[in-house]
């Protein structure tokens, strides 16, 4: 590990963080990492601002799951009625996280591909942590 310089920094008032070493190395690497991440940091917390919603994150959620589903489906599913549904597709949808294919008269909707990396892991973790608490 290579140290660079002494670092006293002051955080708010009586906090301050004093390291004798700090790692310059590591730091450049952080910064570039964030830098090289910026679009990915930007998509998440999108879809994060968005999925802070309990309902919109059911809704992904089961996106992720099923593929997709129609707005009756969701409704029948959440016990919701389809106005209520159709707001948070909307909200979804205009921030482009969702997208909707028609099949005659119903709009069948399904994460965008893009997106849909982003939160597989997240949704994993869910479907484990349920799993987890049974056994």
């Amino acid at each position: 590990m290579r140290y660079g310089r002494t670092i006293n920094v002051t955080m708010d008032k009586n906090q301050s963080c004093i390291r004798v070493l700090a790692d310059e190395v590591q730091i450049q690497q952080c910064k570039e990492n964030l830098e090289e991440n910026k679009e990915s940091f930007g998509k998440l917390s999108s879809i994060l601002n968005l999925a802070g919603n309990e309902v919109r994150l059911k809704i992904l959620y089961l996106l992720e799951q099923e593929g997709q589903l129609c707005p009756c489906d969701l409704s029948d599913i959440l016990g919701m009625s389809i106005p209520a549904i159709s707001q948070h597709i909307r909200k979804m949808k205009d921030r482009n996280i969702i997208t909707g294919k028609r099949s005659g008269q119903t709009i069948f909707y399904a994460i965008n591909e893009e997106h849909l990396e982003l939160l597989k892991p997240l949704f994993q973790e869910i479907t484990v942590g349920d799993k987890k608490e049974m056994i």
